[in-house]
């Protein structure tokens, strides 16, 4: 039998909280126990002016940024809409029923000109770092470090060959930032060599084919995790080359201790950051152990004996050919930091291993950094069980960027410009550290600190 809809009389007056609507379970909820946000008018202050119409609350637009990186929202329209329908990004935001969403033109204010001069997106990033400490998923003991391609918000067939073709002039706000760190050793200065295409859009961003697929414009994501939970405790933006990445993994490091005092004592990364430098940084400058592979072309590939065949005495400084003559140092350095061993031509003239060894030169040159230590130091750490395990820990920081692309969806900027890209990279590892204390820590759980 088909029913009919019954007709209801409308109450005039009902009672209705967003309190009880929002489930207990629910990711807002969760993370809304450790957003502390009660600091952010104070520090805007300065940025405000004292006469004129008030503007929208601060804590009230960062909340709305805060659900859009949380639940992968990357539109600001769209995210305008969705708090002014969703119940639980109402309650989230303290907008309660009736409460007006502001205009999406207002995180564009926001974010290029108070949030940015004021660091304020930074800010927000340390102070969920401060949180997972206090709440002790922050063992500080190994830490893990590697770099992701974002694709920037340009066109990939759109660019110019180089600089000079720009127009600063009627340059855009990415153009700007562009100039100004020509001279930034995460940017303009991490090499010296010139990209194949710049993009007039976005010219900060890197023409590179590094993701394996076409080559488009990118930036680098680059992060420095706890291996213990997986907690990120910096992020640094880059362009897209390896030097670059190289340059952020020590600039975390540095803030990272002077900022938070952690100290780790060993980093895990991947083979393009054992370079002599780095690791004799790490070793030697920081006293960091490198569970790191060494980067070595020593090997040669044209059939004779290679570095590793020659047997090194650390006392006299000295190499011992396999035909047992010594190979002695002069203390030249080559332009890439290479103490050049020298053997006799007297003795490799009448040497039966000669062809084997140097048969187009009259004699052999053995080059050794002067980070070899810190090299060797690598080797050995290679060996053990507790390298084996770092290998493994490694893979945490690969997870959080499929987590960052797939589930935050943030596989492509929406703002360009060094600074944009700087905004985006917090704010989505502000996110990530959030839902991560959502996640070890559930809802009734005692806290470390007051929600």
């Amino acid at each position: 039998m088909m029913g009919e809809r019954p007709v209801r009389q409308e109450v005039p007056f009902y009672g209705f909280s967003l309190e009880e609507h929002v489930p207990a379970d629910h990711l807002l909820r969760s993370i809304d126990r450790f957003v502390e946000l009660s600091g952010i008018r104070q520090h805007l202050e300065p940025f405000y002016s004292v006469i004129g119409r008030p503007s929208i609350d601060p804590e009230l637009t960062i909340r709305m940024l805060l659900v859009g990186y949380c639940c992968g929202i990357r539109c600001e329209r769209r995210l305008c809409e969705e708090v002014h329908l969703n119940l639980a990004y109402r309650w989230f935001c303290r907008l309660g029923l009736d409460g007006a969403v502001p205009d999406h033109s207002t995180f564009s204010k926001n974010r290029h000109g108070r949030f940015r001069d004021s660091d304020l997106l930074r800010q927000l990033f340390e102070a969920t770092v401060q949180r997972c400490m206090a709440e002790g998923i922050v063992g500080g003991e190994g830490f893990a470090v590697d770099a992701s391609l974002i694709r920037a918000d340009a066109h990939r067939q759109k660019g110019v060959a180089s600089r000079e073709e720009l127009d600063p002039a009627n340059a855009s706000r990415a153009v700007t930032e562009y100039l100004a760190v020509l001279d930034d050793a995460a940017f303009g200065a991490a090499t010296e060599v010139e990209p194949k295409f710049i993009s007039p859009t976005d010219p900060a961003a890197r023409w590179t084919a590094a993701a394996g697929g076409p080559a488009c414009y990118a930036y680098c994501d680059n992060l420095l995790i706890d291996v213990e939970h997986a907690v990120i405790v910096d992020v640094e933006a880059t362009t897209a080359v390896r030097q670059a990445e190289v340059g952020a993994a020590q600039t975390m490091l540095t803030r990272t201790r002077e900022t938070f005092g952690l100290w780790p004592e060993r980093l895990i990364a991947d083979t393009g950051y054992g370079s002599a430098a780095m690791l004799g940084w790490l070793v030697h400058g920081q006293a960091i152990e490198p569970h790191i592979p060494v980067f070595d072309k020593s090997t040669r590939k044209d059939g004779t004996f290679s570095r590793e065949e020659f047997r090194y005495d650390r006392e006299g400084d000295v190499y011992f050919c396999p035909a047992g003559k010594m190979l002695s140092t002069r203390g030249r350095l080559s332009s890439d930091e290479q103490l050049l061993h020298w053997s006799s031509t007297y003795d490799c003239a009448a040497c039966p291993l000669k062809q084997n060894c140097c048969p187009k030169d009259p004699h052999r040159r053995v080059s050794r950094s002067i980070h070899e230590g810190a090299r060797d130091l690598a080797r050995d750490i290679a060996k053990t069980e507790a390298y084996a395990t770092s290998r493994r820990q490694r893979k945490k920081v690969e997870m959080l960027f499929a987590h960052l692309k797939r589930i935050l969806r943030l596989d492509r900027l929406r703002l360009r410009g060094p600074c944009g890209a700087r905004d985006e990279f917090h704010l989505a590892a502000a996110a990530q550290n959030l839902r991560k204390l959502a996640k070890l820590i559930p809802t009734g759980a005692p806290s470390a600190l007051p929600s």
